[in-house]
């Protein structure tokens, strides 16, 4: 797992591999703690409609998590590291899809 991790992220030790699991789980522990309160400070709870969750997920949630992997990542020493993986992720997240070529497109509509 080690040397996967090491070779994916591209990281030089196991201490380095180490420290940023434990971004990650304080990280997501600090978001179940947080999230509470503030959908509560928001007027969202059990009985909210389901879309109410959803947007709350997508614009604070999330959000809100990278936050966490930001500020966890900076006190542990690993900022670059998740610096590079936020922008790696809102990267995917947000990429345009490429265009289909004419062939693929005149194809699907015969």
């Amino acid at each position: 797992m080690f040397k996967w991790c090491k070779q994916r992220w591209g990281l030089t030790s196991n201490l380095q591999v180490i420290v940023i699991l434990i971004v990650f789980s304080l990280a997501g522990s600090s978001l179940v703690w947080i999230r509470e309160p503030v959908w509560h400070a928001l007027g969202i709870t059990s009985e909210s409609p389901l879309w109410v969750k959803i947007l709350a997920i997508v614009f604070i949630t999330i959000p809100l998590y990278q936050v966490m992997l930001l500020a966890w990542g900076t006190v542990f020493g690993q900022w670059k590291f998740f610096w590079e993986f936020e922008k790696k992720s809102m990267g995917r997240l947000f990429r345009k899809r490429s265009p289909k070529p004419a062939e693929a497109v005149a194809t699907e509509t015969s």
